[in-house]
């Protein structure tokens, strides 16, 4: 043994070289005899050991010839003696101790078979664990062992188990002694625990849980602690201190140090595995928020607080469980008044009740982070709504926020929007065609106006003239329809009072309705003038009353309902106090048109006003109807909404604003119908059509008139022909004409002849072409028109300019 050798100085002389080894073999023995008595406590053996192998160091040495062996020879022989000699002593100490005996550097010099099994042969004892904290304190224990003599070693993990140990200096060698601790490794079997589906439940439960030895040092954690300790979810806190996760406030209170002071305290359980100080413990981490302890009082209060914002407002608990929910929320969710869900997962459809779950589950026991779901809920599963869910704290025993928006204001504008969308590409579609529908009827009626002129009452072809004539203005009264719907009827709107209007059309109501349903007028004061074309007001009013007539009807079959018509005054307060909107805050004067009829499905009154919608049978109904009272009203700058109650009745109400008079505005006198006057006349008029059927019309009708009439078929050939003529009295252009419209024309010809009349013709409504023609000084006359009315306007055009010109 080294440390043997070096406490004797081998003497120069043979004899006493020899007496010099004996006393190594016997203080060798001496020394490993010590050693056992220290390490396994029993002298009965110890003493065995000793005398044994002091027995076998003589035959040895008394057998040898001294001659042959030298110094060098005689110190490897007892060195070599020494080792397998403490070798045999460490084995016969059973497998229940790893021993080992090392240099003072902790080089391994010698091992036992346990030694092996448990670290491998050639492992040092600095060697033993990976874990660095351990590694360190393994290098301090032989250190305290070189200064002090011996030096104990807390428990550690190495190898797949749990190690205690001591280390005692002998000579100038250290002695190792490892012994197991009862049971499974106790870190290894807790990192796998926790690192399993043990701590990911531990962890849904709101519990961060830390194995920690008697230093701070962790061992193991689950998920929970990991992801909010590090703010990173599967991050790795193994072998770091517990203590660096952690910060202190002024008032003693723990928190995460990722979360900062601002973050919620914690409780911290310390559980330890054993009695020993050095032991391994579990750390139980859990918030401890001193307002989760709130009094009735103060729940109460949070709830109150809660219910009185407009935003979708629901606290959960730790469990995901609904501890309550404000009205706005319940609004949101399409909740009944007593409809109480337990849990969010139950407000959504099946296919977002398991994200809704995790993401409540996730959010209550982490971090205080929020986040947004798209979900759709089983009141709407049509339309995806946005919940946002977030973690709660010091809100009382609630753990998670959830917010819902209320989106019924917003779908109910989106579908408007597509509603008027939808209106719009129709109306478009509708005024394409009655333009040229018009130009045809213009044609036809035309025709017939010139076949009238050559065959009087009684002949054979007159009556099917008339007849001809007849459909055709049935056809143009749904051409006027089509236009009205799409906004583009030639409107002659006038300041006037809405009951003039109804008193003029009360007496043509009453012969509309019959005799079984009554007709109630009321009328409102203070009423507004409003700017509208009479004529088209009054067939709001009828086409409104002739769909009442048929829903009572519909309803009773002996016919009896009543049917109001109802003026008045709504001031911009009642707007605002409305809340709508839909209708700006102005002034309004309304009518409101009720009858108790069958009322409207809620399912069809979206479409009520959709052209060719109609719920009645097959040849009793166009579907026009309210289309045309939508377009009248929209044109005239008014709203109208409907309201029905399924067996009660159908209101429409129209809200037309006020007219404010301009400065020097005259009011608007009713205009005295003339009787038919002389229609020939005199001059040159110039005559520009595309349509060929309308074109040969017009001229026709002209010269029976006793005017002389230039035709163009274009622009460009109408512009060539005033170059050329002379004169021309007046020219009578269609607005919407390939290559060179009507009123590029009309620009162009005031160039050569600036004060040249204009008679624009068109099947469009005036008031959609004023933004193109921007032209002063023209007269407007709508398709279809007939024959007399062309030659009326063709008169007044004449005349009036040649009153302005005298």
């Amino acid at each position: 043994m080294a440390s043997a050798a070096g406490l004797i100085h081998p003497p120069t002389a043979a004899p006493r070289r020899r007496a010099g080894a004996g006393l190594v073999l016997i203080a060798a023995a001496l020394a490993s005899a010590a050693l056992l008595l220290w390490a396994l406590g029993d002298p009965v053996f110890a003493g065995a050991f000793g005398a044994g192998l002091l027995g076998t160091a003589g035959l040895l040495h008394f057998a040898r010839r001294p001659e042959a062996a030298g110094p060098a020879t005689e110190a490897e022989a007892i060195e070599r003696i020494d080792r397998v000699a403490l070798r045999a002593a460490l084995d016969m100490a059973g497998s229940d101790a790893a021993m080992a005996m090392t240099t003072l550097d902790g080089s391994l010099v010698c091992a036992n078979a346990a030694w092996g099994q448990w670290f491998g042969g050639g492992a040092s004892p600095l060697e033993v664990c990976e874990v660095d904290a351990t590694r360190a304190r393994l290098h301090e224990a032989l250190r305290a062992a070189r200064r002090d003599g011996a030096a104990a070693i807390a428990r550690f993990d190495a190898g797949g188990r749990a190690i205690r140990g001591e280390v005692r200096a002998a000579g100038e060698d250290l002695l190792w002694r490892f012994t197991g601790v009862e049971g499974p490794a106790l870190a290894s079997e807790a990192k796998r625990l926790l690192a399993g589906e043990a701590g990911r439940r531990i962890g849904d439960a709101g519990l961060m849980l830390v194995l920690a030895d008697g230093d701070g040092h962790i061992h193991a954690a689950n998920g929970a602690f990991a992801a909010r300790a590090s703010g990173e979810e599967g991050a790795a806190v193994q072998g770091k201190d517990l203590v660096d996760y952690l910060t202190a406030s002024e008032g003693g209170q723990f928190h995460l140090a990722a979360e900062g002071k601002g973050g919620p305290p914690l409780r911290i359980i310390q559980v330890p595995t054993a009695d020993s100080p050095d032991s391994l413990s579990f750390f139980l981490l859990l918030d401890d928020i001193p307002g989760a302890r709130l009094s009735e009082d103060e729940n109460g209060h949070i709830h109150a607080l809660l219910d009185s914002l407009p935003l979708g407002l629901a606290l959960a608990d730790t469990d995901g469980r609904f501890t309550f929910l404000n009205q706005a929320f319940r609004k949101a969710a399409g909740l009944s008044a007593n409809e109480r869900p337990a849990w969010p997962g139950d407000l959504v459809v099946d296919e977002d009740k398991a994200a809704v779950s995790d993401a409540v589950r996730r959010f209550g026991r982490g971090r205080p982070l929020s986040g947004d779901l798209a979900v759709r809920l089983r009141s709407n599963a049509e339309e995806p709504v946005a919940m946002t869910v977030a973690g709660a704290r010091g809100l009382g025993s609630a753990a998670v926020l959830l917010s819902l928006k209320d989106n019924s204001e917003e779908a109910r504008l989106k579908r408007e929007i597509a509603q008027a969308t939808k209106m719009q590409a129709v109306g478009q579609l509708a005024g394409g065609v009655a333009h040229d529908f018009n130009n045809i009827l213009t044609a036809i009626l035309g025709t017939c106006d010139l076949m009238l002129m050559r065959h009087t009452p009684g002949d054979s072809d007159y009556d099917d003239i008339q007849q001809i004539r007849s459909n055709s203005n049935r056809a143009a009264n749904l051409t006027r329809q089509l236009l009205a719907f799409s906004r583009q009827q030639t409107l002659r709107p006038q300041v006037l009072q809405l009951p003039d209007v109804v008193a003029e059309v009360s007496h043509l109501l009453t012969r509309l309705l019959g005799e079984r349903i009554t007709l109630q007028v009321k009328h409102g004061r203070g009423l507004g003038p409003v700017r509208a074309d009479p004529g088209q007001l009054e067939q709001v009013i009828v086409n409104l009353a002739v769909n009442a007539r048929d829903a009572m009807v519909a309803k009773d079959s002996e016919g009896g309902g009543t049917l109001t018509l109802q003026t008045y005054s709504v001031t911009a307060e009642d707007v605002r106090r409305m809340g709508t909107d839909i209708l700006p805050i102005a002034d309004y004067t309304a009518l409101k048109v009720s009858d108790t009829g069958t009322g409207i499905p809620p399912h069809i009154i979206g479409k009520i006003f959709e052209p060719f919608f109609t719920t009645k049978e097959v040849g009793k109904g166009t579907g026009l109807g309210l289309s045309t009272v939508y377009g009248i009203v929209k044109q005239s700058g008014g709203f109208i909404f409907a309201e029905s109650q399924p067996n009660k009745g159908t209101s429409f109400t129209i809200y037309l604003p006020v007219h404010r008079a301009q400065p020097g505005e005259a009011p608007t006198a009713a205009k005295a119908r003339e009787k038919p006057g002389e229609l020939w006349g005199s001059g040159t008029v110039l005559l520009v059509e595309d349509e060929a059927m309308v074109r040969t019309v017009a001229e026709r009708a002209l010269v029976r008139h006793g005017y002389t009439v230039l035709v163009a078929e274009n622009g460009e050939a109408a512009l060539e022909i005033l170059e050329r003529e002379g004169k021309v009295d007046l020219m009578i252009s269609d607005v919407v004409m390939p290559t060179m419209d009507g009123p590029t024309t009309v620009r162009a010809a005031r160039k050569l002849h600036p004060e040249l009349p204009i008679l624009f013709i068109s099947g469009y409504a005036e008031e959609q072409l004023r933004k193109s023609i921007d032209i002063p000084n023209v007269s407007f006359l709508a398709k279809p028109f007939s024959v007399q009315k062309l030659a009326e306007t063709v008169r007044d055009v004449l005349a009036a300019e040649g009153a302005a010109a005298k």
